[in-house]
């Protein structure tokens, strides 16, 4: 897929925004159903229209085992520019794919990371204050909320989604 807008499930502002060095937060919901927020570094993907998510001992982390039980996260990064300040900031809602090896390759700034990494594959975004910005309309502050999807494959969307297997874990439509 490609990430210049035209088949991306982002817009062009968002995908601009995704681009520039930031600090994201990704909530992850642990076993006991208490969420769990913490800052984290991303790169988005542009061949897979997703976010790739790592960091240091990301394998050994919380949100590491979290994701295992429950692979549905959101993954906010948010900023206040300006004068005038006003707030932009993007939330991408989704679903998680644990990988184990390529976390190290993921953001050339950290070349430390774990091979561990979560690729985010949107099923909601939500943004404001970027559209605007890129646009240059004049329009001033705009919210875009969209349903995005989910997939079942990188690059293929899923209508069905995501149910519990037997053993409480999250698996795809298809997959016992």
């Amino acid at each position: 897929m490609s990430g210049d807008a035209e088949g991306s499930v982002f817009t062009p502002a968002e995908i601009a925004y995704l681009r520039q060095p930031a600090l994201g937060r990704i909530a992850t919901v642990g076993t006991d159903g208490q969420p769990h927020v913490t800052p984290v570094t991303f790169h988005y993907n542009e061949a897979e229209d997703a976010i790739d998510v790592g960091g240091i001992f990301w394998g050994a982390t919380k949100k590491w085992r979290d994701a295992q039980h429950n692979p549905r996260v959101t993954l906010l990064v948010d900023d206040v520019i300006g004068p005038p300040r006003r707030a932009r900031a993007i939330e991408i809602r989704g679903t998680v794919e644990r990988h184990e090896t390529g976390g190290d390759r993921i953001n050339a700034r950290f070349p430390n990371f774990a091979p561990e990494f979560f690729r985010l594959r949107p099923t909601r975004i939500v943004a404001w204050g970027l559209e605007d910005e890129q646009t240059g309309t004049g329009q001033g502050f705009q919210v875009n909320a969209r349903s995005a999807g989910s997939f079942d494959a990188p690059g293929r969307r899923l209508c069905a989604g995501l149910f519990r297997n037997r053993k409480g874990d999250w698996t795809e439509a298809g997959r016992r």
